[in-house]
Protein backbone atom coordinates (compact mmCIF):
# COMPACT_ATOMS: atom_id res chain seq x y z
CA UNK A 1 0.00 0.00 0.00
CA UNK A 2 1.39 3.30 -0.69
CA UNK A 3 2.29 5.44 2.17
CA UNK A 4 1.80 8.99 0.60
CA UNK A 5 -0.93 10.54 1.52
CA UNK A 6 -3.49 12.34 -0.51
CA UNK A 7 -3.25 16.13 -0.61
CA UNK A 8 -7.09 16.00 1.22
CA UNK A 9 -6.03 14.53 4.37
CA UNK A 10 -2.42 16.84 4.18
CA UNK A 11 -1.29 17.74 7.54
CA UNK A 12 -2.29 20.03 9.32
CA UNK A 13 -1.70 23.58 10.76
CA UNK A 14 1.20 23.03 13.30
CA UNK A 15 -0.17 21.97 16.72
CA UNK A 16 -3.56 21.31 15.83
CA UNK A 17 -3.83 17.55 15.17
CA UNK A 18 -1.71 16.48 17.88
CA UNK A 19 -2.40 18.83 20.66
CA UNK A 20 -5.83 17.44 21.89
CA UNK A 21 -7.15 21.09 21.50
CA UNK A 22 -10.38 22.03 20.14
CA UNK A 23 -11.40 21.75 16.28
CA UNK A 24 -9.86 24.38 14.09
CA UNK A 25 -11.91 25.68 11.50
CA UNK A 26 -10.99 23.59 8.85
CA UNK A 27 -12.06 20.29 9.85
CA UNK A 28 -15.36 22.25 11.71
CA UNK A 29 -15.99 22.87 7.83
CA UNK A 30 -15.23 19.38 6.74
CA UNK A 31 -17.27 17.99 9.39
CA UNK A 32 -20.01 19.99 8.48
CA UNK A 33 -20.03 18.04 5.09
CA UNK A 34 -19.55 14.78 5.77
CA UNK A 35 -22.03 15.01 9.44
CA UNK A 36 -24.69 16.56 6.88
CA UNK A 37 -24.24 13.12 4.83
CA UNK A 38 -24.28 10.97 7.58
CA UNK A 39 -27.60 12.58 8.93
CA UNK A 40 -29.23 12.13 5.36
CA UNK A 41 -28.27 8.27 5.22
CA UNK A 42 -28.81 7.65 9.07
CA UNK A 43 -31.89 9.83 9.16
CA UNK A 44 -33.89 7.27 6.46
CA UNK A 45 -33.04 4.24 7.96
CA UNK A 46 -35.33 5.71 11.23
CA UNK A 47 -37.66 7.24 8.94
CA UNK A 48 -38.52 4.31 7.70
CA UNK A 49 -38.64 2.09 10.94
CA UNK A 50 -42.00 3.91 12.01
CA UNK A 51 -43.68 3.39 8.45
CA UNK A 52 -43.30 -0.17 7.71
CA UNK A 53 -46.52 -1.08 9.29
CA UNK A 54 -48.27 1.77 7.13
CA UNK A 55 -46.57 1.05 3.64
CA UNK A 56 -47.71 -2.52 4.60
CA UNK A 57 -51.32 -1.12 4.14
CA UNK A 58 -50.91 1.57 1.36
CA UNK A 59 -49.37 -1.95 -0.91
CA UNK A 60 -51.47 -4.50 0.58
CA UNK A 61 -48.40 -6.62 1.42
CA UNK A 62 -47.87 -8.60 4.52
CA UNK A 63 -45.94 -7.68 6.78
CA UNK A 64 -43.27 -10.44 6.03
CA UNK A 65 -42.84 -8.19 2.71
CA UNK A 66 -42.45 -5.13 3.97
CA UNK A 67 -39.67 -5.50 6.38
CA UNK A 68 -37.33 -6.32 3.10
CA UNK A 69 -37.45 -2.40 2.72
CA UNK A 70 -35.12 -2.19 5.54
CA UNK A 71 -33.60 -5.72 5.08
CA UNK A 72 -32.88 -4.97 1.51
CA UNK A 73 -31.45 -1.55 2.18
CA UNK A 74 -28.97 -3.18 4.53
CA UNK A 75 -27.84 -6.46 2.36
CA UNK A 76 -27.36 -3.47 -0.45
CA UNK A 77 -24.69 -1.64 2.68
CA UNK A 78 -23.14 -5.12 3.33
CA UNK A 79 -22.38 -5.71 -0.31
CA UNK A 80 -20.71 -2.23 -0.61
CA UNK A 81 -19.14 -1.40 2.59
CA UNK A 82 -15.92 -4.33 1.48
CA UNK A 83 -15.19 -2.14 -1.65
CA UNK A 84 -15.19 1.42 0.01
CA UNK A 85 -11.37 1.15 1.17
CA UNK A 86 -9.98 -0.26 -1.88
CA UNK A 87 -12.31 2.65 -3.69
CA UNK A 88 -11.05 5.44 -1.29
CA UNK A 89 -7.65 4.73 -2.06
CA UNK A 90 -8.09 3.90 -6.18
CA UNK A 91 -10.56 7.27 -7.08
CA UNK A 92 -9.47 9.78 -3.97
CA UNK A 93 -12.00 9.94 -1.38
CA UNK A 94 -13.57 13.34 -1.91
CA UNK A 95 -14.78 11.76 -5.54
CA UNK A 96 -16.26 8.54 -3.70
CA UNK A 97 -18.44 10.79 -1.27
CA UNK A 98 -20.23 12.63 -3.74
CA UNK A 99 -20.34 9.50 -5.74
CA UNK A 100 -22.13 8.15 -2.71
CA UNK A 101 -24.59 10.67 -2.20
CA UNK A 102 -25.48 11.09 -5.91
CA UNK A 103 -26.50 7.05 -5.73
CA UNK A 104 -28.25 7.64 -2.50
CA UNK A 105 -30.15 10.70 -3.64
CA UNK A 106 -30.98 8.73 -7.35
CA UNK A 107 -32.50 5.82 -5.61
CA UNK A 108 -34.25 7.94 -2.76
CA UNK A 109 -36.16 9.93 -5.94
CA UNK A 110 -37.05 6.44 -7.52
CA UNK A 111 -38.32 4.88 -4.20
CA UNK A 112 -40.53 8.14 -3.85
CA UNK A 113 -41.92 7.59 -7.21
CA UNK A 114 -42.40 3.24 -6.38
CA UNK A 115 -45.46 2.00 -7.45
CA UNK A 116 -45.30 -1.33 -5.80
CA UNK A 117 -43.92 -2.94 -2.97
CA UNK A 118 -41.41 -5.03 -5.45
CA UNK A 119 -40.24 -1.87 -7.03
CA UNK A 120 -40.15 0.14 -3.45
CA UNK A 121 -37.42 -3.01 -2.31
CA UNK A 122 -35.70 -2.49 -5.68
CA UNK A 123 -34.91 1.04 -5.18
CA UNK A 124 -33.62 1.01 -1.92
CA UNK A 125 -31.43 -1.59 -2.80
CA UNK A 126 -30.07 1.48 -4.81
CA UNK A 127 -30.11 3.54 -1.94
CA UNK A 128 -28.25 1.33 -0.11
CA UNK A 129 -25.58 0.78 -2.63
CA UNK A 130 -25.25 4.51 -1.96
CA UNK A 131 -25.90 5.00 1.62
CA UNK A 132 -23.30 2.16 2.74
CA UNK A 133 -20.41 4.29 1.25
CA UNK A 134 -21.21 7.14 2.38
CA UNK A 135 -20.14 7.29 6.91
CA UNK A 136 -16.73 5.22 6.02
CA UNK A 137 -15.57 7.76 3.50
CA UNK A 138 -16.62 10.46 5.45
CA UNK A 139 -15.35 9.09 8.40
CA UNK A 140 -11.92 8.47 6.72
CA UNK A 141 -12.01 12.20 5.45
CA UNK A 142 -12.63 13.40 8.67
CA UNK A 143 -10.54 11.45 10.95
CA UNK A 144 -7.70 12.19 8.29
CA UNK A 145 -8.25 15.79 8.39
CA UNK A 146 -7.97 15.73 12.13
CA UNK A 147 -5.14 13.38 13.56
CA UNK A 148 -5.12 10.88 16.12
CA UNK A 149 -5.37 13.38 19.31
CA UNK A 150 -8.58 14.70 18.44
CA UNK A 151 -10.27 11.33 17.19
CA UNK A 152 -12.53 11.90 20.33
CA UNK A 153 -13.87 14.72 19.64
CA UNK A 154 -14.22 13.70 15.63
CA UNK A 155 -16.19 10.80 16.41
CA UNK A 156 -18.21 12.92 18.71
CA UNK A 157 -19.05 15.04 15.65
CA UNK A 158 -20.02 11.81 13.63
CA UNK A 159 -22.05 11.02 16.40
CA UNK A 160 -24.31 13.85 15.67
CA UNK A 161 -26.23 12.15 13.25
CA UNK A 162 -26.89 9.38 15.73
CA UNK A 163 -28.31 11.86 18.27
CA UNK A 164 -30.51 13.55 15.28
CA UNK A 165 -31.30 10.03 13.92
CA UNK A 166 -33.74 9.03 17.34
CA UNK A 167 -34.95 11.89 17.92
CA UNK A 168 -36.18 13.26 14.51
CA UNK A 169 -36.44 10.46 12.58
CA UNK A 170 -39.03 8.51 13.99
CA UNK A 171 -40.92 12.43 14.44
CA UNK A 172 -40.27 13.44 10.78
CA UNK A 173 -41.40 9.70 9.57
CA UNK A 174 -44.15 9.62 11.78
CA UNK A 175 -45.65 13.34 11.08
CA UNK A 176 -44.73 12.80 7.41
CA UNK A 177 -46.86 9.36 7.20
CA UNK A 178 -49.47 9.95 9.06
CA UNK A 179 -50.40 14.07 7.16
CA UNK A 180 -48.39 14.68 4.22
CA UNK A 181 -47.38 10.94 2.02
CA UNK A 182 -45.47 8.34 2.92
CA UNK A 183 -43.42 9.23 -0.47
CA UNK A 184 -41.89 12.08 1.08
CA UNK A 185 -39.74 10.05 3.64
CA UNK A 186 -37.75 9.32 0.60
CA UNK A 187 -38.25 12.55 -1.58
CA UNK A 188 -36.89 14.50 1.37
CA UNK A 189 -33.90 13.52 0.94
CA UNK A 190 -33.38 14.71 -2.86
CA UNK A 191 -32.52 18.78 -1.47
CA UNK A 192 -30.81 17.64 1.64
CA UNK A 193 -28.53 15.63 -1.14
CA UNK A 194 -27.91 18.24 -3.46
CA UNK A 195 -26.88 20.62 -0.56
CA UNK A 196 -24.70 17.97 0.57
CA UNK A 197 -23.17 17.20 -2.82
CA UNK A 198 -22.80 21.27 -3.35
CA UNK A 199 -20.79 21.68 -0.23
CA UNK A 200 -18.41 18.77 -0.88
CA UNK A 201 -17.66 20.01 -4.05
CA UNK A 202 -16.73 23.35 -2.35
CA UNK A 203 -15.33 22.46 0.93
CA UNK A 204 -13.48 18.94 0.39
CA UNK A 205 -9.87 19.40 -0.46
CA UNK A 206 -9.10 18.30 -3.95
CA UNK A 207 -7.27 14.68 -3.60
CA UNK A 208 -5.28 12.51 -6.06
CA UNK A 209 -6.24 8.76 -6.52
CA UNK A 210 -3.56 6.26 -5.93
CA UNK A 211 -4.08 3.67 -8.74
CA UNK A 212 -1.39 1.42 -7.90
CA UNK A 213 -3.09 -0.43 -5.73
CA UNK A 214 -5.55 -3.00 -6.87
CA UNK A 215 -8.73 -4.55 -6.08
CA UNK A 216 -8.04 -7.68 -4.32
CA UNK A 217 -10.92 -9.30 -6.92
CA UNK A 218 -11.04 -12.44 -4.89
CA UNK A 219 -11.38 -11.31 -1.78
CA UNK A 220 -14.63 -9.15 -3.03
CA UNK A 221 -16.30 -12.37 -4.27
CA UNK A 222 -16.08 -14.04 -1.44
CA UNK A 223 -17.14 -11.07 1.60
CA UNK A 224 -19.35 -9.00 -0.30
CA UNK A 225 -21.44 -12.12 -1.46
CA UNK A 226 -21.18 -14.04 1.69
CA UNK A 227 -22.11 -10.99 3.86
CA UNK A 228 -25.49 -10.48 1.64
CA UNK A 229 -25.98 -14.40 1.70
CA UNK A 230 -25.70 -14.80 5.02
CA UNK A 231 -28.04 -11.89 6.18
CA UNK A 232 -29.87 -13.01 3.73
CA UNK A 233 -30.30 -16.21 5.93
CA UNK A 234 -30.86 -14.68 8.97
CA UNK A 235 -33.21 -11.89 8.17
CA UNK A 236 -35.63 -14.99 6.41
CA UNK A 237 -34.99 -16.89 9.12
CA UNK A 238 -36.30 -14.10 11.49
CA UNK A 239 -39.14 -13.47 8.82
CA UNK A 240 -40.38 -17.32 9.10
CA UNK A 241 -39.56 -17.46 12.82
CA UNK A 242 -37.51 -20.27 12.64
CA UNK A 243 -33.97 -21.40 11.19
CA UNK A 244 -34.91 -25.08 10.26
CA UNK A 245 -35.68 -24.62 6.73
CA UNK A 246 -33.56 -25.66 4.09
CA UNK A 247 -33.62 -21.75 2.10
CA UNK A 248 -32.43 -20.25 5.61
CA UNK A 249 -29.91 -22.99 6.74
CA UNK A 250 -28.28 -22.94 3.05
CA UNK A 251 -28.09 -19.48 2.83
CA UNK A 252 -26.53 -19.07 6.40
CA UNK A 253 -24.00 -22.08 5.95
CA UNK A 254 -23.10 -20.40 2.45
CA UNK A 255 -22.39 -17.06 3.27
CA UNK A 256 -20.55 -18.19 6.49
CA UNK A 257 -18.28 -20.22 4.56
CA UNK A 258 -17.73 -17.81 1.97
CA UNK A 259 -16.86 -15.18 4.63
CA UNK A 260 -14.15 -17.47 6.57
CA UNK A 261 -13.11 -18.32 3.24
CA UNK A 262 -12.30 -14.47 2.69
CA UNK A 263 -10.87 -14.19 6.24
CA UNK A 264 -8.38 -16.84 5.27
CA UNK A 265 -7.50 -15.47 2.35
CA UNK A 266 -7.06 -11.77 3.54
CA UNK A 267 -4.67 -13.06 6.69
CA UNK A 268 -2.52 -14.34 3.18
CA UNK A 269 -2.90 -11.53 0.33
CA UNK A 270 -0.46 -8.89 0.49
CA UNK A 271 -2.96 -6.26 0.00
CA UNK A 272 -6.15 -7.32 1.29
CA UNK A 273 -9.60 -5.96 0.36
CA UNK A 274 -9.77 -5.32 4.23
CA UNK A 275 -6.72 -5.78 6.63
CA UNK A 276 -7.45 -7.87 8.88
CA UNK A 277 -4.16 -7.79 10.47
CA UNK A 278 -4.91 -5.09 11.80
CA UNK A 279 -6.95 -6.69 14.77
CA UNK A 280 -4.19 -7.89 15.82
CA UNK A 281 -3.69 -5.08 17.66
CA UNK A 282 -5.40 -5.31 21.30
CA UNK A 283 -7.44 -1.82 21.22
CA UNK A 284 -9.01 -2.88 17.88
CA UNK A 285 -9.65 -6.23 18.24
CA UNK A 286 -11.12 -5.59 22.07
CA UNK A 287 -13.27 -2.53 20.60
CA UNK A 288 -14.55 -4.76 17.93
CA UNK A 289 -15.72 -7.06 20.19
CA UNK A 290 -17.12 -4.43 22.22
CA UNK A 291 -19.09 -2.99 18.66
CA UNK A 292 -20.41 -6.00 17.79
CA UNK A 293 -22.03 -7.41 21.31
CA UNK A 294 -23.23 -3.86 21.71
CA UNK A 295 -24.60 -3.59 18.19
CA UNK A 296 -26.27 -6.92 18.25
CA UNK A 297 -27.98 -5.80 21.46
CA UNK A 298 -28.98 -2.06 20.86
CA UNK A 299 -30.43 -2.35 17.06
CA UNK A 300 -32.43 -5.82 18.23
CA UNK A 301 -33.56 -2.99 21.03
CA UNK A 302 -34.22 -0.21 18.26
CA UNK A 303 -36.71 -2.90 16.42
CA UNK A 304 -38.59 -3.48 19.45
CA UNK A 305 -38.97 -0.58 20.77
CA UNK A 306 -41.26 1.19 18.07
CA UNK A 307 -43.28 -1.88 17.88
CA UNK A 308 -44.53 -2.13 21.52
CA UNK A 309 -45.61 1.43 21.27
CA UNK A 310 -47.43 1.15 18.09
CA UNK A 311 -48.92 -2.71 18.85
CA UNK A 312 -48.93 -2.82 23.09
CA UNK A 313 -49.88 0.68 23.45
CA UNK A 314 -51.92 1.92 20.20
CA UNK A 315 -49.64 4.78 19.73
CA UNK A 316 -49.68 6.40 16.08
CA UNK A 317 -46.09 6.26 14.09
CA UNK A 318 -45.98 10.04 15.11
CA UNK A 319 -46.84 9.89 18.48
CA UNK A 320 -44.25 7.36 18.69
CA UNK A 321 -41.35 9.36 17.38
CA UNK A 322 -42.17 11.40 20.40
CA UNK A 323 -42.26 9.30 22.62
CA UNK A 324 -38.63 8.04 21.68
CA UNK A 325 -37.19 11.53 22.37
CA UNK A 326 -35.82 11.32 25.67
CA UNK A 327 -33.30 8.49 24.14
CA UNK A 328 -31.55 10.97 22.11
CA UNK A 329 -31.72 13.95 24.56
CA UNK A 330 -29.98 11.14 26.75
CA UNK A 331 -27.05 10.46 23.63
CA UNK A 332 -26.72 14.43 22.95
CA UNK A 333 -25.83 15.32 26.82
CA UNK A 334 -23.12 12.76 26.70
CA UNK A 335 -21.77 12.14 23.54
CA UNK A 336 -20.08 15.77 23.51
CA UNK A 337 -18.82 15.05 27.02
CA UNK A 338 -17.07 11.27 25.96
CA UNK A 339 -15.64 12.26 22.73
CA UNK A 340 -13.69 15.22 25.19
CA UNK A 341 -12.95 12.86 27.87
CA UNK A 342 -11.56 10.34 25.28
CA UNK A 343 -8.93 12.50 23.82
CA UNK A 344 -7.86 13.35 27.65
CA UNK A 345 -7.73 10.13 29.66
CA UNK A 346 -8.61 7.25 26.99
CA UNK A 347 -11.64 5.52 26.00
CA UNK A 348 -11.76 2.47 28.26
CA UNK A 349 -13.32 4.15 31.38
CA UNK A 350 -15.84 6.13 29.13
CA UNK A 351 -17.09 2.90 27.76
CA UNK A 352 -17.60 0.76 30.96
CA UNK A 353 -19.14 4.13 32.26
CA UNK A 354 -21.79 3.61 28.99
CA UNK A 355 -22.30 0.05 29.19
CA UNK A 356 -23.68 0.45 33.28
CA UNK A 357 -25.83 3.26 31.99
CA UNK A 358 -27.13 1.44 28.87
CA UNK A 359 -27.54 -2.21 30.66
CA UNK A 360 -29.16 -0.27 33.59
CA UNK A 361 -31.70 1.46 31.02
CA UNK A 362 -32.19 -1.71 29.01
CA UNK A 363 -33.18 -3.49 32.29
CA UNK A 364 -35.86 -1.56 32.80
CA UNK A 365 -38.04 -2.12 29.84
CA UNK A 366 -37.04 -5.98 31.10
CA UNK A 367 -40.09 -5.06 34.06
CA UNK A 368 -41.08 -1.52 32.99
CA UNK A 369 -43.21 -2.21 30.11
CA UNK A 370 -46.86 -3.52 30.11
CA UNK A 371 -50.03 -1.84 28.90
CA UNK A 372 -50.64 0.77 31.17
CA UNK A 373 -47.10 1.50 32.66
CA UNK A 374 -45.96 5.37 33.09
CA UNK A 375 -44.95 6.94 30.40
CA UNK A 376 -42.85 8.86 32.53
CA UNK A 377 -41.07 5.20 33.95
CA UNK A 378 -40.71 4.48 30.20
CA UNK A 379 -38.86 7.87 29.05
CA UNK A 380 -36.97 7.32 32.18
CA UNK A 381 -35.53 4.19 31.08
CA UNK A 382 -34.73 5.85 27.35
CA UNK A 383 -33.78 8.51 28.65
CA UNK A 384 -30.99 6.57 30.63
CA UNK A 385 -29.87 4.17 27.69
CA UNK A 386 -29.31 7.12 25.90
CA UNK A 387 -26.64 8.58 28.25
CA UNK A 388 -24.78 5.05 27.76
CA UNK A 389 -25.23 5.26 23.97
CA UNK A 390 -23.55 8.84 24.13
CA UNK A 391 -20.80 7.16 26.18
CA UNK A 392 -20.49 4.17 24.36
CA UNK A 393 -21.26 4.50 20.72
CA UNK A 394 -18.23 6.74 19.37
CA UNK A 395 -15.81 6.32 22.49
CA UNK A 396 -15.58 3.12 21.42
CA UNK A 397 -14.86 3.48 17.69
CA UNK A 398 -12.44 6.21 18.79
CA UNK A 399 -10.73 3.41 20.60
CA UNK A 400 -9.47 1.67 17.50
CA UNK A 401 -8.82 4.58 15.17
CA UNK A 402 -6.60 6.53 17.78
CA UNK A 403 -3.71 3.75 17.29
CA UNK A 404 -3.54 3.52 13.62
CA UNK A 405 -1.61 5.40 11.07
CA UNK A 406 -2.90 7.43 8.31
CA UNK A 407 -2.64 5.37 5.58
CA UNK A 408 -4.45 2.36 7.71
CA UNK A 409 -7.78 4.71 8.17
CA UNK A 410 -9.21 3.86 5.58
CA UNK A 411 -9.63 0.44 5.84
CA UNK A 412 -10.00 0.42 9.60
CA UNK A 413 -13.02 2.34 9.05
CA UNK A 414 -14.30 0.29 6.42
CA UNK A 415 -14.02 -2.49 8.43
CA UNK A 416 -15.20 -1.31 11.51
CA UNK A 417 -18.38 -0.01 9.81
CA UNK A 418 -19.07 -3.68 8.45
CA UNK A 419 -18.75 -5.03 11.55
CA UNK A 420 -21.36 -2.18 13.05
CA UNK A 421 -23.81 -2.96 9.90
CA UNK A 422 -23.34 -6.91 9.59
CA UNK A 423 -23.67 -7.24 13.84
CA UNK A 424 -26.64 -4.52 13.59
CA UNK A 425 -28.58 -6.54 10.87
CA UNK A 426 -28.04 -9.65 12.86
CA UNK A 427 -29.33 -8.23 16.21
CA UNK A 428 -32.30 -7.08 14.10
CA UNK A 429 -33.16 -10.54 12.65
CA UNK A 430 -32.43 -12.43 16.12
CA UNK A 431 -34.70 -10.11 18.22
CA UNK A 432 -37.20 -10.78 15.70
CA UNK A 433 -36.41 -14.52 15.96
CA UNK A 434 -36.60 -14.54 19.69
CA UNK A 435 -39.89 -12.40 19.91
CA UNK A 436 -41.69 -14.06 17.09
CA UNK A 437 -40.93 -17.56 19.54
CA UNK A 438 -42.18 -15.34 22.49
CA UNK A 439 -45.64 -14.79 20.97
CA UNK A 440 -46.05 -18.32 20.32
CA UNK A 441 -45.04 -19.78 23.68
CA UNK A 442 -48.11 -17.17 25.25
CA UNK A 443 -50.56 -16.95 21.68
CA UNK A 444 -50.45 -20.00 20.07
CA UNK A 445 -50.69 -19.84 15.81
CA UNK A 446 -49.50 -16.29 16.94
CA UNK A 447 -45.83 -16.94 16.31
CA UNK A 448 -46.76 -18.56 12.24
CA UNK A 449 -47.29 -14.90 11.45
CA UNK A 450 -44.09 -13.48 13.17
CA UNK A 451 -44.11 -9.61 14.30
CA UNK A 452 -46.99 -8.96 11.64
CA UNK A 453 -49.36 -11.14 14.00
CA UNK A 454 -48.67 -8.88 16.86
CA UNK A 455 -50.19 -5.84 14.75
CA UNK A 456 -52.89 -6.75 13.94
CA UNK A 457 -55.13 -7.53 17.19
CA UNK A 458 -58.80 -7.11 17.03
CA UNK A 459 -59.99 -4.15 19.34
CA UNK A 460 -62.60 -6.59 20.88
CA UNK A 461 -59.82 -9.21 22.14
CA UNK A 462 -56.98 -6.39 22.86
CA UNK A 463 -57.77 -6.74 26.23
CA UNK A 464 -57.07 -10.08 26.86
CA UNK A 465 -54.08 -10.39 24.36
CA UNK A 466 -52.43 -7.11 25.03
CA UNK A 467 -50.90 -8.14 28.45
CA UNK A 468 -49.81 -11.51 27.22
CA UNK A 469 -47.73 -9.42 24.14
CA UNK A 470 -46.38 -7.05 26.33
CA UNK A 471 -44.66 -10.19 28.63
CA UNK A 472 -43.14 -11.21 24.94
CA UNK A 473 -41.65 -8.22 24.66
CA UNK A 474 -40.25 -7.93 27.90
CA UNK A 475 -39.32 -11.64 27.65
CA UNK A 476 -37.22 -10.48 24.32
CA UNK A 477 -35.51 -7.47 25.84
CA UNK A 478 -33.98 -9.43 28.65
CA UNK A 479 -32.18 -11.05 25.26
CA UNK A 480 -30.83 -7.80 24.29
CA UNK A 481 -29.73 -7.26 28.16
CA UNK A 482 -27.94 -10.06 28.32
CA UNK A 483 -25.88 -9.56 24.93
CA UNK A 484 -24.96 -5.97 26.72
CA UNK A 485 -23.27 -7.72 29.79
CA UNK A 486 -21.23 -9.98 27.67
CA UNK A 487 -20.06 -6.59 25.93
CA UNK A 488 -18.23 -6.06 29.38
CA UNK A 489 -15.98 -8.55 28.34
CA UNK A 490 -13.93 -7.07 25.89
CA UNK A 491 -14.59 -3.55 27.36
CA UNK A 492 -12.31 -4.42 30.46
CA UNK A 493 -9.63 -4.42 27.73
CA UNK A 494 -10.21 -1.42 26.02
CA UNK A 495 -7.14 1.31 26.39
CA UNK A 496 -7.36 3.41 29.62
CA UNK A 497 -5.17 6.39 28.53
CA UNK A 498 -5.01 8.83 26.05
CA UNK A 499 -3.20 7.92 22.51
CA UNK A 500 0.56 8.34 22.59
CA UNK A 501 1.50 12.21 20.32
CA UNK A 502 3.94 10.03 18.62
CA UNK A 503 1.88 7.53 16.69
CA UNK A 504 2.49 7.80 12.71
CA UNK A 505 -0.45 9.41 11.72
CA UNK A 506 0.82 11.64 8.86
CA UNK A 507 3.93 9.21 6.94
CA UNK A 508 6.11 12.35 5.52
CA UNK A 509 7.93 9.57 3.12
Amino acid sequence: MSSTAPPAAGPAPVGKPDDGGGLDRGVLAVAAVVVLGAIMSILDVTVVNVAIRDLSQEFDAPLSQIQWIATGYTLALATVIPVTGWAASRFGTKRLYMISIGLFVIGSGLAGMAWSAESLIAFRVLQGLGGGMIMPAGMTILTQKAGPQRVGQVMSVVGIPMLLGPISGPILGGWLVDDVSWRWIFYINVPIGIVALLMAWRILDRDTPQPGEKLDVLGLLLLSPGLATLIYGLATGAEKGAFDSTEVIACTVIGAALVIGFVLRALRAAVPLIDLRLFKRRSVATASGTMVLFNLAFFGAMLLMPLFYQVVRGESAFHTGLLLIPQGIGAMITMPIGGKLVDKIGPGRIVLGGLVLVTAGMAGFTSLIDTDTSGLLLGVALFVMGLGMGLTMMPTMSAAMQTLAHDEVPRASTALNIIQQVAGSIGTAAISVLLTTQLSDRLPGAGEGGIGAATNVPPEAAALILPKIADAFAATFWWATGLLVLAFIPALFLPRRKPDAAVNVMPMH
